[in-house]
């Protein structure tokens, strides 16, 4: 038995279907765990201590994001495949171990760099609104988590190697086991270190995340070796297909840097508030708009290469409407239902009613751009597909610059709460979504926008209706029936109301002739063929 579990989590995975299934079923359980690790640091920390770790984990996963992903994102995957099918296993394991090495090295020198200046980085533009108490705070728990990120970059490179060899099932369990460790370290470190403990959980989480994945690169054959031959071919490339990309990333962590900073001059938690509504608000984005995005990619691609452009722009608008068909409804019901899905994830006894109102605020205002923020991942990857990155980095920046403004604005000269970031958000997110559909639009020769608008309309008619439909059973069954102030009953309630408001949904949908409607219930019919469609020989071409 043991034999043969070890066979499937080391399988090659060859068709599309067993590959998406695997990811987006792992994302699942990562967003479920992660969920779970938020609901622990409100259950056993205040939100002003819970304030502290966000605002730590604020500058590590900066400079990650930037040196780490932009290369594992865009370059790394199609660089690592060229040289193994071009020159073989050996040629392809040297190139990554370079790879490896310079970047390993390049996070190393960043990382001392941010541990001997975090003191003055942290008071100055992460947390200027802390006292300076709570800054030195955050200066020990960022520490703490830098360690964490260091040995992260090993696992992320393993994640590449696995998936270049069509290995999807460990690369994917691990952001699970990363999540599992920050929950160890809030369950059994929190009670003798306090919120460091959950610093601490965060390297548990790194380590186990490399971990989990080494015996199966070990079994393809990569040897780990420390090489720094920044003049390797794989490296120059590498360099060369990140640095636009480099440049995107760094706009939205500014923008993510700037939101938090904003958030620690409201008031004490409002980090916390921003966070943990910015958590909710990127599940259905995740679920619904990633993977479709990521689905939609290859075929986007083969179609460009084929010069297939109608074609093109019928699998972009296709692909859009699938994701608002979900994502808009899915915003609506965080909308009005925001207060018990708050208090259902994150209520605890330390997390008292003002947090759960600020929390929903926010997350209310964040739920807005939730579509355009989706339906944004799927543009993007049409430009990347005709091998364009240039438009969404300036695309990318314009939004960045318009955010700040409006964070600025509505914090420093309005002084409103930390919901007001939130707004500023789905504004830009709003604003990047039509900037690059009206972008791509004359990139491709013009899409027909009768066929872009006439379901777009009516999914936004019938979202509106089911909204209103929701708001009601919630008022009524909360006033009348249930005693909301236990969770059995909380969850009930918010079960009954959100599948009232679903079919009143599809109703609608189905009434206005949304052939999307269609799409999802002929693909929920072939749900008892995947064993079939699993063992198909369609082979599942390399993204990025």
């Amino acid at each position: 038995m043991v034999k043969n579990l070890f066979s499937l989590l080391y399988s090659r995975q060859t068709s599309i279907l067993s590959a998406a299934s695997i990811i987006m079923a792992t994302m699942m359980l990562s967003k479920v765990l992660g969920l779970v690790r938020d609901r622990l640091l409100a259950h056993v920390f205040s939100p002003d201590l819970i304030d502290i770790f966000w605002a730590a984990f604020r500058l590590p996963d900066f400079i990650f994001q930037i040196i780490i992903l932009g290369a594992l994102s865009v370059a790394f995957i199609p660089v690592f495949t060229e040289h193994l099918e071009d020159k073989g296993k050996e040629n392809a394991f040297e190139m990554a171990r370079a790879v490896l090495g310079v970047f390993f090295s390049g996070f190393i020198l960043t990382t001392i760099l941010i541990y001997v200046f975090a003191e003055p980085i942290i008071s100055n533009f992460i947390a200027p609104g802390f006292t300076s108490v709570r800054q030195l705070q955050v200066v020990e728990l960022t520490r703490v988590i830098l360690f964490g990120q260091v040995i992260l970059v090993i696992g992320s490179f393993f994640i590449g190697i696995s998936q270049s060899f069509q290995r999807f099932i460990i690369p994917s369990l691990s952001p699970v086991f990363y999540n599992l460790g920050m929950i160890l370290g809030i369950v059994f470190l929190s009670k003798y270190f306090g919120i460091v403990g959950a610093g601490y959980g965060v390297v548990i989480g790194a380590f186990l995340h490399a971990a989990v994945q080494l015996p199966l690169v070990w079994s393809l054959g990569f040897r780990f070796k420390l090489s720094l031959n920044f003049f390797h071919s794989g490296v120059k490339t590498i360099m060369q297909l990140m640095s636009v990309r480099t440049i995107g990333l760094a706009a939205e962590q500014i923008n993510e840097t700037v939101g938090l900073a904003l958030a620690t001059l409201v008031s004490v938690g409002s980090v916390t508030y921003l966070t943990f509504a910015s958590h909710l608000q990127v599940v259905p984005i995740g679920l619904f708009g990633a993977t479709l995005a990521q689905a939609a990619l290859p075929v986007l691609s083969s179609e460009r290469a084929q010069g297939r452009i109608e074609e093109f722009k019928v699998t972009i608008l296709t692909t859009m409407h699938q994701i608002l068909f979900l994502t808009m409804p899915a915003a609506a019901i965080l909308i009005v239902i925001r207060i018990p899905v708050v208090r259902l994830v994150f209520g605890a006894s330390r997390f008292d009613w003002e947090a759960t109102v600020l929390t929903g605020a926010t997350l209310a205002f964040l739920s807005v751009g939730l579509a355009a923020q989706a339906v944004s991942l799927l543009l993007v990857r049409g430009f990347y597909a005709l091998k364009d990155t240039k438009t969404p980095v300036i695309v990318s920046l314009i939004v960045v610059v318009l955010n700040i403004v409006l964070s600025v604005y509505l914090i420093i000269v309005l002084k409103r709460d930390v919901w007001s970031i939130g707004l500023a958000n789905s504004i830009s997110a709003v604003v990047s979504a039509v900037l690059l559909f009206w972008t791509l639009h004359f990139k491709v020769g013009k899409f027909n926008l009768g066929t872009v608008l006439n379901p777009f309309l009516k999914m936004l008619m019938a979202t509106a209706i089911m909204g209103v439909a929701l708001y009601i059973p919630i008022k009524v069954l909360d006033a009348v029936i249930f005693d909301t102030t236990k969770t059995i009953n909380l969850f009930v309630l918010t079960g009954i109301s959100a599948m009232f408001a679903l079919t009143v949904y599809v109703l609608l949908v189905r009434f206005l002739k949304v052939k999307e409607l269609e799409t999802y219930v002929a693909l929920f019919k072939r749900l008892g063929k995947f064993q079939s469609k699993l063992k198909s020989k369609e082979i599942l071409p390399e993204t990025v």
